[in-house]
């Protein structure tokens, strides 16, 4: 289907019916993640995929998002609390890896990537990475859409609650921002049959040449 008319389709869905997606649909939505543009190509987030009702319960508990507790699914979007040496070794690896180059050949890439973030505080590099999900949540709310599959980003949550539920600190993450994933409960969301309300493109873009 048409991109426009996806977006069209979608919006921060209010209520969600009980249908689950299939797994076949949220593999496609986290490859695109897994996809997703990512400075330096770093990837400095992890994405939980939930199905555990029990847990989402758990999760939503002091939250006034009922899609929490709702959802299908419920992406969990966590970033790096440190950027390391480490990871940046870990990423030159793997383009030698992938590119089918010796590693050696890339070091003056692991260089200029470990001088420039050792050079930031790790507040700096943190908050670049929180910054960095939200890319990524952007990929995920337009592969969902494509594959008709309803979803809500949320801010709405309490983070040191997920952080400890899901052992996150122990990971070097912290939680950023959520994305309910579903089906609309096509009766009980007020929104379902609202049309979008966007202001005109020539308001929101302005060409230069």
């Amino acid at each position: 289907m048409d991109l426009i008319q996806d977006l069209n389709w979608r919006y921060a869905t209010k209520s969600y019916s009980n249908e689950k997606i299939s797994e076949e649909k949220l593999d496609f939505i986290t490859e695109a993640i897994n996809l997703s543009a990512s400075s330096c190509g770093l990837q400095p987030y992890r994405v939980l995929a939930i199905d555990n009702a029990e847990l989402k319960e758990k999760l939503g508990a002091n939250s006034f998002n009922k899609q929490i507790a709702h959802s299908s699914h419920l992406l969990v979007f966590a970033a790096y609390n440190k950027v390391t040496t480490q990871h940046i070794r870990n990423l030159v690896e793997l383009t030698a890896e992938k590119q089918g180059v010796p590693t050696e050949s890339l070091e003056g890439l692991f260089t200029t990537m470990d001088s420039y973030f050792s050079s930031r505080t790790d507040d700096q590099n943190k908050l670049w990475a929180e910054k960095q999900t939200y890319i990524a949540l952007g990929t995920a709310l337009i592969a969902a859409a494509n594959v008709k599959v309803d979803a809500t980003p949320m801010e709405g949550f309490d983070p040191e609650l997920f952080d400890e539920l899901l052992s996150l600190k122990e990971k070097n993450l912290h939680s950023v921002v959520i994305l309910s994933l579903g089906y609309r409960d096509q009766e009980n969301d007020f929104l379902a049959d609202a049309p979008k309300v966007r202001i005109p493109v020539k308001d929101m873009v302005t060409r230069i040449s």
